[in-house]
């Protein structure tokens, strides 16, 4: 007598769905431009914030 092997059933969550969705938009847009495409701004900081490793970096500029 055979046994019959219980089939594993797959789940796709929809932290995998979103995961997938992800990773395929990012495809497309390397394929579109031919590199990574990034939109990380830097945010500008005040110059009236006291700052002191800036000021000691303009510090040692001028001495040189």
């Amino acid at each position: 007598m055979k046994r019959k092997k219980k089939q594993k059933v797959l789940r796709i969550t929809e932290a995998d769905y979103l995961l997938a969705q992800r990773r395929a938009a990012r495809l497309e847009e390397i394929a579109a431009h031919g590199k990574p495409v990034t939109f990380r701004t830097t945010i500008q900081k005040s110059k009236k914030v006291y700052d002191r490793k800036r000021l000691k970096r303009l510090a040692e500029r001028e001495e040189r």
